[in-house]
């Protein structure tokens, strides 16, 4: 099952609360108020999830996730029948009569967006154009009407009323993703879309250092070569963040030293970093190339202690 449905009750680490996120934070929690719905959009490994999920435990509501996939379909979200239950009842109260009565119901389980909708949950909707156009549309009618269309579900209600609490944030990838759908602009039309850019290298190097409580330096040196590596490559499908945590970590694991002189922290940057720029330049040998930029911006960093 692609959908998951989770209860946030930590802020994630990925999230340092400086000045331009609690702005970003603060004007969003503003919209969601005001009952609008808010689409973070951006670049992959820029926090987009991290950003909706604190959002989201901004409004002390329950919160319901859902990751977008293209076999998502209206039974995961409304919900289904998943069985019969039966009930027999036997009546031999009087001795020279036998009654017995048998009966065979349905059962339903509700879906997530159903239940989040009933309910007054902050909907969290990642990825939501990895999902089918045809399966978001269902959202014009939450947005537009208030309500939830019972489709094809043999419910008697033919649809749900919206509960007052009831929010959304969405995330999404830019369209030249491989995987994502273009999303149908009656829907965009009605959401507040907010672009989450990379951030800058020392701003990232603040992220690292908390979530992985290494020194300062050494996270601003990891950066700043992923962040020159990110300018070589076309568009926005550059090494991210998360690549800055992945040498981060293993190198502080494997006691590594952050120096791009070092072999071993060479190899981890070729490791981590060389495929995904083989992938964002153009070149007759893109992976030659991408690893002969990984080892410049090696030996172009600033060499840490340790």
């Amino acid at each position: 099952m692609t959908v998951l449905k989770n209860k946030i009750n930590k802020n994630s680490k990925e999230i340092v609360h400086d000045p331009e996120t609690e702005d970003l934070l603060s004007r969003s929690l503003q919209y969601l108020k005001a009952g609008y719905p808010i689409h973070l959009t951006g670049p992959s490994g820029t926090g987009k999830t991290s950003l909706a999920l604190a959002l989201a435990k901004k409004r002390k509501k329950p919160v319901m996730l859902i990751h977008g996939n293209h076999e998502l379909n209206n039974k995961d979200l409304i919900g289904d029948f998943t069985g019969y239950t039966s009930k027999k009842v036997v009546d031999n109260y009087v001795r020279s009569v036998y009654k017995r009565d048998e009966s065979v119901t349905e059962t339903w389980r509700d879906g997530r967006l159903l239940e989040a909708v009933k309910n007054g949950y902050t909907l969290v909707y990642d990825e939501f154009t990895r999902s089918k156009p045809a399966t978001n549309n269902i959202f014009l009618s939450i947005l537009e009407e208030g309500i939830l269309p019972l489709y094809g579900t043999k419910l008697t209600e033919p649809f749900v009323r919206v509960h007052p609490d009831f929010a959304v944030i969405f995330t999404s990838n830019p369209e030249e993703y491989a995987g994502v759908y273009q999303t149908q602009e009656a829907l965009l039309d009605r959401l507040i879309t907010i672009f989450i850019d990379h951030k800058e290298h020392d701003q990232e190097a603040a992220i690292i250092s908390e979530k992985l409580d290494i020194a300062q330096e050494k996270a601003a040196a990891i950066t700043a070569l992923v962040a020159q590596l990110r300018e070589e490559c076309e568009a926005d499908n550059g090494p991210s963040l998360r690549a800055s945590l992945m040498i981060a970590k293993v190198a502080a694991e494997e006691e590594i030293p952050v120096d791009g002189s070092n072999t071993a922290f060479q190899r981890l940057c070729l490791d981590v970093l060389a495929h995904q720029m083989s992938r964002c330049i153009k070149s007759d040998n893109p992976m030659k190339a991408a690893e002969e930029l990984v080892i410049k911006a090696c030996h172009n960093m600033k060499v840490t202690e340790g």
